[in-house]
């Protein structure tokens, strides 16, 4: 009997001491795992407003072609193929062995004695592989560019693309372009600085009445009318004036230039957007086509000397550094009330 009671205590002392080993046990394993965790939470990396991870070594961005890309810092052998891309790239850190030939006739820092790779419709593939590049940056936009891409991946040449419309565009590759250069306390200066001009600027309009526009874009070929979804349309929409091209009574058809509906609008503001080297084929065809017409003067917009060219500098080619002085100078002509005191 007494023999019983002690098995029967043996066994419930067992039962105890394996019953306490197991709670031990897991009681030891449930920091491991909030510790597994937390790390895989610590390797999560970070990517900024715009997608972009930056790395001691790399950046990691999703380009114009919807690729996410990873490439070394620091390139010392660039090529450019997009002439906007140009003092971008030098103002924020970057140096170039080849670039595309530049025609706006504008002084580039950083770009002297370059060697050019070609015009922007016909770069030599041939050009930028002898420069041994390691790094080329090009347009998403155009499409003999593009072509060039699976050719430059062959030939082992890190190869990024890009779409530049608007001024988020401009301040997402100025953070790149900085970013990868190592240089990224100039995106301080070269975007940040220049959005808070901008916003000030766009403040100023609100209180005012907003004055219709109609954005003409000249050229020795032909006449076209330019709504917002352009660079200087995005300008005109942000200072809060109207542009008539965006109107839902159809006032363009393929963008064609239509006399009869500026006569009907009757905007206040008429901006010439003029491109091309050759200014008196660009003034004929102007003439030809809109001041010939006898209804031409009696437009508000020429009446009141509002008929205004607009500098090709900041608003032909893109402004960039020089966006918040593009929004001022438009701002001015809009609103003399505001901004001429």
């Amino acid at each position: 009997m007494k023999l019983n009671k002690l098995l029967i205590l043996i066994l419930i002392l067992a039962t105890l001491v394996s019953f306490l080993v197991g709670c031990s046990a897991e009681t030891v394993s449930a920091p491991k795992d909030v510790e597994i965790v937390q790390n895989q939470e610590e390797s999560v990396e970070s990517r900024d407003e715009y997608g972009i991870v930056i790395n001691e070594d790399t950046i990691t961005f999703t380009d114009g072609t919807g690729e996410e890309i990873t490439i070394n810092k620091n390139p010392e052998r660039t090529v450019i193929l997009f002439a906007s891309f140009l003092d971008i790239w030098t103002r924020n850190g970057g140096e170039l062995v080849g670039m595309v030939e530049d025609t706006s006739g504008r002084a580039i820092s950083g770009t002297e004695g370059v060697e050019t790779v070609g015009k922007t419709g016909a770069i030599s593939l041939e050009k930028i592989i002898s420069l041994k590049p390691d790094l080329v940056i090009l347009s998403s936009n155009t499409t003999s560019q593009m072509e060039l891409i699976p050719q430059l991946k062959q030939n082992n040449i890190p190869v990024i693309a890009f779409d530049y419309k608007f001024k988020d565009d401009y301040y997402k590759i100025v953070k790149l372009f900085s970013a990868i250069n190592g240089r990224e306390d100039l995106y301080e200066k070269n975007a940040v600085a220049i959005e808070k001009e901008i916003q000030e600027i766009i403040e100023k309009t609100k209180n005012s009445n907003p004055p219709k526009v109609f954005l003409m874009y000249a050229s020795s070929r032909n006449l076209s009318a330019r709504g917002s979804n352009t660079t200087i349309g995005e300008i005109i929409r942000d200072l809060n004036a109207i542009n008539i091209v965006d109107g839902p009574n159809d006032f363009l058809e393929d963008q064609n230039f239509s006399m009869e509906k500026l006569i009907k609008d009757d905007p206040d503001f008429i901006l010439v957007q003029n491109h091309g080297s050759e200014q008196e084929k660009v003034m004929e065809r102007i003439k030809e086509e809109a001041e010939s017409n006898p209804a031409w003067s009696s437009l508000s917009a020429v009446k009141n000397g509002r008929y205004i060219f607009l500098p090709k500098d900041l608003f032909t080619y893109k402004a960039n550094h020089r966006y918040a002085e593009a929004y001022e100078y438009l701002a001015k002509i809009l609103y003399p009330e505001v901004f001429n005191k």
